[in-house]
């Protein structure tokens, strides 16, 4: 069935207090997705965000970002007032999240509002920690021992706690206990909150394409708490990290940073600790986008210690083991393969062997040197096609800026004739072919140009922040979207 949605990461919402929230404002989007005859809603990776912003380094794989939580629901439940969610400086320009600002003012509103919550006695409350105890404790302890340390990388911690000695542990418990509770008590808050707003979209017809990022971050409760399952030295720094070789995009490659997998170990466990992250992103998301899936085939290791990607190489990954272990413990599951960048015909193969449908990117279509998989005349049914992805400038802004000789090539085979409306004939394109589904980033139903970008890889500092404007999705722009859904079947 030929279906169609829009990506737009939860954090650019047109929310109050500075950050797109699970609020009213994800409702209404939910809402004007449905009208526009859209089935999904593609968002980012939803873990706290540590330094750099990036939600593809997270604190964990299985928290919530408290940014996220709603502060207007808090108010209505008289935890917090408007005037205190009013005082705090979450930034000014409702376009951009303002990240530092962000930092400093949201914790103290959440730490007044679980002051005021008495939330330990709850029995929902309580039912949550216990049903979520296998990552919610590690995770509650580690931020509280992470705050202790000035919120300092648990690497450079104390080694009696770093290390994990039972009798650390027990300790830090003990010292922490109330802090441990407030990270349990935003967790609860997200999950309530996010599952009301799954349920919501469901009931409307839509579905919500998650992300889950291969790796996890080196400074993360997921490493600290099962050192186990990655390739470290005795003291937990890495042995190599992840990362890609150099390409015609980066002379020196690129370099992640994130811990890579002992995948010996993780198949001698009959891949258990996959199989419960994989079933809880099924909890929260209905699809899951799995990130740089050729890293499962081969994965490029970095010695550790390297300032550039250049000099690492590549080694064997689980292959279809890891996912015939999965379709095994949970079934056929919708999952969408990231098989971007240069793909072996191994990679080729296992994506084949899986039958999980691959990327189609639009902006990577037009280079006027050479025919590509990318141009909708290649495509097979099983895949899904986008004009770009949150790596990539928005297609205006893309295609201002691309060589002349590959412009003439994207206006012939689109029929270009002005630069009026040049990004809705890429959307045309997108929804006109054969893929199952074509799924397009908001800022090009929007008409936005390099200012609406939201990502560029191998940068700090102005990613993840941009925001929709309040009134953005009107009622000229569902109506444009349903239109052209309907014309091509979706």
């Amino acid at each position: 069935m030929r279906k169609s949605g829009i990506l737009l990461p939860i954090s650019a919402l047109p929310s109050n207090y500075g950050i797109g929230t699970i609020s009213k404002e994800a409702y209404q989007f939910v809402d004007c997705l449905a009208k526009a005859g859209q089935k999904y809603w593609q968002i980012l990776p939803l873990g706290p965000t540590g330094y750099g912003d990036s939600p593809y380094q997270s604190f964990s794989t299985f928290a919530g970002n408290p940014y996220y939580i709603d502060l207007e629901a808090l108010i209505e439940r008289g935890w917090l007032t408007k005037e205190d969610c009013e005082s705090v400086d979450a930034g000014s320009n409702p376009n951009y999240v303002d990240y530092e600002k962000i930092y400093y003012s949201r914790f103290e509103l959440l730490r007044k509002a679980f002051h005021n919550s008495g939330i330990e006695k709850d029995e929902e409350f309580q039912a949550f920690v216990a049903k979520n105890n296998y990552w919610l404790e590690d995770y509650a302890l580690y931020m509280a021992v992470k705050s202790k340390m000035d919120n300092k990388g648990f690497i450079e911690w104390d080694d009696d706690i770093k290390l994990r000695k039972p009798e650390a542990i027990a300790r830090y418990k003990k010292e922490c206990k109330d802090e441990m509770a407030f990270y349990c008590f935003q967790q609860f808050l997200f999950h309530v909150q996010w599952m009301e707003l799954k349920n919501y979209a469901n009931k409307n017809g839509v579905e919500i394409i998650g992300d889950i990022p291969i790796y996890v971050a080196s400074d993360s409760a997921d490493t600290w708490a099962n050192p186990e399952l990655f390739q470290l030295e005795e003291d937990c720094t890495p042995k190599a990290v992840a990362g890609c070789p150099p390409d015609a995009f980066s002379a020196t490659g690129q370099l992640w940073g994130n811990p890579l997998y002992d995948w010996e170990y993780h198949k001698e466990t009959g891949y258990d600790w996959w199989m419960k992250r994989i079933a809880y992103c099924y909890e929260i998301y209905d699809v899951v986008r799995i990130d740089h899936f050729r890293g499962f085939d081969e994965y490029y290791s970095i010695p550790y210690g390297d300032k550039t990607a250049e000099f690492g190489h590549w080694e064997k990954g689980p292959g279809y083991d890891l996912f015939e272990t999965m379709k095994a413990r949970l079934g056929d599951k919708k999952v969408i393969a990231e098989d971007l960048g240069f793909l072996t015909q191994s990679v080729l193969d296992l994506v084949a062997k899986t039958g999980f449908p691959g990327m189609k990117i639009l902006q990577f279509a037009f280079d006027s040197r050479e025919d590509s998989d990318y141009l909708p005349h290649n495509y097979p049914k099983n895949c899904v096609v986008y004009t770009g992805t949150h790596d990539n400038d928005t297609t205006l802004g893309w295609y201002n800026t691309i060589p002349d000789a590959d412009r003439e090539f994207a206006d012939d085979y689109l029929n270009i004739q002005s630069d009026k409306d040049v990004e809705m004939n890429f959307v045309r394109a997108a929804l006109a072919s054969v893929a199952d589904t074509a799924i397009i980033p908001m800022q090009d139903y929007l008409g936005l140009g390099s200012e609406a970008r939201i990502n560029t890889p191998s940068t700090l500092g102005d990613n993840w922040k941009w925001r929709m404007g309040k009134d953005d999705f009107s009622e000229e722009v569902i109506e444009k979207i349903y239109a052209m859904t309907k014309l091509y079947a979706r």
